[in-house]
């Protein structure tokens, strides 16, 4: 998303404490006296959520250690789908949660799907509004990330947040208290540390003794670049339509309003890492793209030609499995969003699936009595979460790879002659009525889970194998998919390690 001009937050209650200097360890029994110490590692959605739900138990001391020396205004829209508003529902104060609904734009209400992006016809739309009214759960929508960012650092107690020392790593000492060491040289004690620390995270490097970044990290380049852009912008179909994915041969487009006249748009394109410095485009990236687009919907070039240059960013996609084989935590340390599921943005449930951790780790911190419960809570909380993330995971993914890999302009008799009659275009045109179905599942499988009381949702695993392994069948000439298991596909749907968490979780089922 296109960077907003930085602005600091200047509201008092979002001043922030340098670090704090150790404190001394406590006895085994949680108490008011002698609360639980939580540091938890990353200002980003999942750390302040989970700072704020934790900061109302009397038993529990949270402190946020952040990087960065100051908040300023940064980022685009972040989606939140209805599993995501149900969590917060449940965890936040009133005030907070109005806070988040007087600035969020409903998607979910209203027209969503895929066009054919040479044609400019509908060609599938998904049923967002059904899966959640059956609920009683909110409509998907859109806020802006800084937005929600300031409604939960202006929820916290002061001091809450420590600003401008980066983690350089961490110890466990002999009594299970963690001893965070800064980059500054400063430490920071605590009972618990959680590393939400994003996709380059440090608590994890630490954790699994594997690189930041690069070869071993665990972290997968998708294959995949997207240029975005964010813009005041007058659509013909503003009020009606949430989001439009445009589909066509080797690429993918979206449209989707984000609220008070304002649109945001993504180009995915299959690419090399590095692209953005490597392809030329001497006239600018919004020509650039228009010509990659050339032939495609008229709406494409209306909103790229309205683009100005210093509204659109370009970033490569990375994401990174969650595995059944790698810790989720280590004794009293555990990972939350990024730093342990990072996930393409296909579905829009990055944020969703950390909310949804912090969710979890909430109850099972509060339901803890004594500091020797730690490591075992952390591990049930890996439990709970994993099938889970590891699913949506592999549904983002796959989402990607079959409409750029598989989708083409489907084929179509047009005045008596036959357009677009290859493999591909077939393939398309026969996907056509069961993808809706494949979006039903889908739904209804994000929105019920939300409470990850199941290790397993069987009916979901079943219907989301039997129709996307029927899908990848289809679409396997045009993929080119050499990893598809039997007939159902499960690798490709649900990623290699994400497969790997699924069997792990049928195994502790059974």
């Amino acid at each position: 998303p296109t960077q907003a001009s930085p602005k600091a937050f200047t509201s008092s209650s979002l001043k922030m404490s340098t670090i704090a200097p150790p404190k001394t360890a406590l006895e085994n029994k949680i108490s008011a006296e002698h609360p639980l110490r939580v540091v938890i590692a990353g200002a980003g959605v999942g750390g302040l959520v989970l700072a704020h739900t934790l900061q109302n138990n009397p038993k529990i001391d949270v402190t946020v250690l952040e990087k960065t020396d100051q908040f300023k205004r940064f980022g685009g829209p972040i989606q939140l789908a209805s599993n995501a508003l149900r969590v917060l529902d449940e965890m936040c104060d009133k005030k907070v949660y109005d806070s988040i609904m007087s600035k969020f734009t409903f998607t979910g209400d209203k027209e969503n799907g895929i066009k054919d992006g040479i044609r400019d016809e509908w060609y599938a739309k998904f049923d967002l509004a059904g899966p959640a009214e059956a609920r009683g759960m909110p409509y998907t929508g859109v806020i802006e990330r800084p937005d929600l960012q300031e409604i939960f650092l202006g929820s916290l107690a002061k001091d809450t947040v420590q600003n401008g020392d980066g983690i350089a790593g961490y110890e466990v000492a002999p009594n299970g208290a963690v001893k965070v060491q800064m980059e500054s040289g400063n430490t920071v004690e605590g009972d618990v540390l959680i590393g939400a620390d994003g996709i380059w995270s440090a608590v994890r490097a630490k954790m699994r003794d594997e690189p930041l970044r690069g070869e071993g990290s665990g972290v997968s380049y998708s294959g995949y670049s997207v240029f975005a852009g964010e813009l005041d912008y007058a659509s013909f179909d503003n009020g009606k339509v949430g989001y439009k994915v445009y589909i066509g041969p080797g690429q993918y487009f979206v449209i989707t309003d984000i609220g008070k006249g304002r649109y945001q748009w993504y180009a995915f394109l299959a690419r090399e890492p590095g692209s953005a410095a490597t392809e030329e485009k001497p006239d600018g990236t919004s020509p650039f793209l228009q010509n990659i687009f050339t032939g495609w919907s008229k709406d494409i070039h209306h909103i790229l030609k309205a683009t100005k240059e210093d509204e659109i960013d370009q970033r490569d996609l990375y994401d990174r499995p969650p595995s059944v084989l790698k810790d989720w935590s280590n004794g009293p340390v555990a990972l939350l969003g990024d730093a342990v599921h990072a996930m393409m943005p296909n579905l829009g449930q990055g944020g969703c699936q950390a909310i949804e951790d912090s969710f979890v780790l909430k109850q099972e911190l509060e339901g803890l009595t004594t500091r020797s419960e730690v490591t075992d809570s952390l591990k049930e909380y890996k439990s709970r979460r994993l099938v889970r993330s590891a699913a949506v995971q592999g549904l983002s993914r796959f989402a990607s790879d079959i409409i750029i890999r598989g989708f083409d302009t489907p084929a179509k008799i047009v005045d008596g002659r036959f357009e677009n009659f290859n493999y591909a275009g077939i393939v398309t045109r026969m996907l056509q009525p069961i993808l809706p179905v494949f979006f039903v599942i889908q739904f209804n499988f994000l929105y019920e889970g939300w409470r990850n009381d199941l290790v397993i949702d069987f009916k979901a695993f079943l219907g989301l194998s039997l129709v996307g392994g029927f899908i990848l069948l289809l679409g396997a000439g045009s993929v080119g998919e050499a990893g598809i298991l039997g007939s159902l596909g499960l690798e490709t749907i649900f990623g290699g390690e994400g497969l790997e968490a699924l069997f792990g979780g049928f195994t502790n089922v059974l």
